[in-house]
């Protein structure tokens, strides 16, 4: 699957886990013509924001704030894409095209030990 399609099939788990609606297996094949058959619009709004920012280099637009941000997908893999947020007033952040400017990620996931300290004046 591209990234896109990727993107569709999670939010067509999405929603078909919250209602009781059994679908045919979800396939690069069909996966764009399940969707497209969706209302799922409040689902892609809020999907759209990614679960985690990344540090990857992002478009951006003197009219709309940007920030890169990415997802796990239902098959494991992740993908990541441009959240475009802001513009004031008249903007329209959530017109902009962003599923298909989406794209595979390699991740690489490390726990990691964090000291921290805290510190106080010592009572005389």
């Amino acid at each position: 699957m591209t990234p896109e399609q990727k993107i569709k099939h999670t939010i067509l788990h999405h929603l078909f886990s919250e209602t009781d609606i059994v679908p045919v297996a979800i396939t690069a094949d069909n996966v764009d013509d399940l969707y497209d058959d969706q209302d799922a619009y409040d689902v892609e709004y809020e999907f759209r924001q990614g679960d985690v920012t990344t540090d990857i280099p992002c478009e951006y637009s003197r009219h709309c704030e940007s920030r890169s941000v990415a997802a796990r997908m239902v098959d494991g893999s992740w993908v990541g894409w441009t959240y475009w947020y802001g513009g004031g007033k008249h903007g329209e952040p959530e017109s902009i095209p962003w599923m298909s400017e989406a794209y595979d990620l390699d991740v690489k996931e490390e726990e990691k030990l964090v000291i921290v300290q805290t510190f106080s004046k010592k009572s005389t």
